[in-house]
């Protein structure tokens, strides 16, 4: 991986935000992340791109807000234009994982002007909790992923005190990659390094950020019309092809596709993630060109008349 660079920002409310750049080829790509991701969830891919991105409020360098209740998919919006301000970034492409594809589909809703196209990795645009489980009846899918967020929340104490002390050995990562939780096609090094900060969170604060950007409601993506590409884990429980599926069927420049992968579909499958952010890349310059050339053509037009 390229050399990373980490510093903090203000967002709107006061509160630090850490951010995190690594400088590869290409254009910058706003990486929106999911709860408590970091950079070792995306291997193989910032070599080739400039990815610019920050840990969620209260995780990992980032300072809890003030207000604890300053952890709605607002304050998250607030903080990816704090990040791309601060990074001198007027318009790019923009990735999302897990709950952060919600951010990025927001950000692209409010802010149009400054997404050039969209990468949807593993999750729902909105309603979280009702895309998850697909083996639970569609409508209890909500009350469930709900109740089982909010029981972990409560046990959060006791996660510290057992995940805390949890070695990252080669058979931990053995036992992760053969649970079906992480597929084995991902790489041990990478799944051990992931890991081994992702187990580190205070948990009860982990799962509160879930179920306060989880509570917001299924986006209608209608308006958006930069290229979208969305990838679905096939066996991923945490974001059903279907929920990820159906809010996009309606866009004029999008694409699904669909990999024999879990929700950590960036670990199983880096090189595909890799490929297809250069496709969205390449169909945002074509687009650019289009738009370009269209007003060039209409301005000469006008002005010989």
């Amino acid at each position: 991986m390229a050399a990373m660079r980490e510093h903090d920002v203000t967002s709107w409310d006061g509160t630090k935000i850490r951010t995190w750049q690594v400088g590869g080829d290409g254009p910058a790509v706003l990486l929106c992340p999911g709860v408590g991701s970091g950079p070792e969830s995306w291997p193989s891919l910032a070599d080739r791109h400039g990815l610019v991105s920050w840990y969620m409020r209260g995780t990992m360098g980032s300072d809890r807000p003030a207000d604890e209740r300053n952890i709605t998919l607002d304050d998250h919006v607030a903080d990816a234009l704090a990040v791309l301000d601060d990074a001198g970034i007027e318009r790019c492409v923009v990735m999302g994982w897990s709950m952060g594809v919600t951010i990025a589909a927001e950000l692209a809703l409010r802010y149009p002007d400054r997404v050039a196209g969209l990468l949807l990795v593993a999750g729902a645009p909105g309603d979280s909790f009702g895309g998850m489980l697909p083996l639970v009846p569609s409508r209890w899918r909500r009350t469930v992923g709900l109740t089982a967020t909010r029981l972990l929340q409560q046990a959060g104490p006791l996660l510290d005190g057992v995940l805390h002390r949890m070695p990252v050995t080669d058979l931990t990562t053995f036992l992760l990659r053969h649970s079906g939780v992480i597929k084995p096609s991902s790489d041990p090094k990478a799944v051990a390094r992931a890991v081994s900060r992702f187990l580190r969170h205070d948990w009860r604060w982990y799962f509160t950020l879930a179920l306060a950007l989880g509570e917001a409601p299924r986006q209608d993506l209608r308006p958006i019309v930069c290229p979208v590409t969305l990838l679905a884990g096939r066996d991923d429980v945490l974001a059903t092809t279907e929920s990820m599926a159906t809010p996009a069927g309606a866009l004029p420049q999008a694409r699904l596709r669909v990999l024999p992968c879990s929700h950590y579909l960036p670990l199983e499958a880096p090189e595909v993630v890799s490929e297809e952010l250069d496709l969205v890349l390449d169909r945002v310059a074509a687009v650019d060109f289009a738009v370009e050339t269209t007003t060039a053509f209409t301005s000469g037009s006008r002005s010989r008349t």
